[in-house]
């Protein structure tokens, strides 16, 4: 618990390093078995910042689907590899396609996992700590913005659901066909509604002179302590002994 509570106290820069370090390993690794290290490591550090993994992975069930297309194109379209099913001539599912497919999920749940971390700060500490890099507030600002609407725009697609299904509509029982053009007429009140929203938090900074002077004065200022040092550091070296140990 002590443990935890100092990783939650980490400094929101600190947090944005980790996040850099786990999403690039991501991208550079090619090999599954690699790319499972680097995940089992990122949930390692979810866990040390209070996030449960659970939760996360129950709402990446869709990678799954994305799992089984990819497997497929990559099966079809590629060659290599030993075939496990076979349409006449071609291979549907080989071990090369299962491999990249794999690795596609991997890495998105990488990402997925090590973005988690920085919920753990708010989105004001967020835009401090952006600040304090030098980073133009208006930029900080559109990062903790976007981090916010995220939510936004998930509950703005369940409320459409919800008030689909209490027309009676059942999607589940739809053919995949119809289901589609559902959702491509669902779509535009979606967007109508996030874009009421941007419009409504335009408003709410202008009026209170969001941009009126050119310099900032901020309540807080953030100081990161020794152990932010340590944990940040640690992790860019151990990014840079990993990849001088597996090429």
């Amino acid at each position: 618990m002590i443990l935890t509570e100092r990783f939650t106290g980490l400094d929101p820069r600190t947090k944005l390093v980790l996040v850099m370090v786990l999403s690039s390993l991501g991208v550079i690794l090619q090999e599954v078995l690699l790319l499972g290290i680097v995940w089992f490591l990122t949930l390692s550090l979810a866990a040390l910042f209070g996030v449960g993994w659970r939760p996360i992975l129950r709402r990446s069930r869709m990678l799954f689907g994305i799992f089984a297309a990819m497997a497929i194109i990559q099966s079809v379209f590629t060659t290599g590899g030993h075939g496990f099913l076979w349409l006449g001539p071609v291979s549907v599912i080989s071990s090369l396609g299962l491999e990249r497919a794999g690795g596609v999920v991997l890495r998105l749940l990488i990402v997925v996992v090590s973005a988690s971390i920085m919920a753990t700060s708010s989105p004001r500490e967020i835009v401090q700590g952006l600040s304090q890099w030098r980073i133009p507030y208006e930029l900080a600002f559109m990062v903790a913005v976007a981090i916010r609407f995220l939510p936004l725009l998930r509950q703005e697609a369940l409320e459409t659901l919800t008030a689909l299904q209490l027309r009676g509509v059942a999607l589940e029982q739809l053919p995949w066909g119809r289901r589609l053009r559902v959702y491509s007429y669902l779509l535009m009140p979606m967007i109508a509604g996030v874009m009421s929203k941007s419009k409504e938090l335009a408003l709410a900074v202008e009026m209170r002179g969001f941009r009126a002077y050119s310099q900032r004065t901020a309540y807080r200022v953030l100081r990161p302590r020794p152990f932010d040092y340590a944990v940040g550091g640690g992790m860019l070296v151990g990014m840079g002994l990993f990849l001088w140990i597996v090429y």
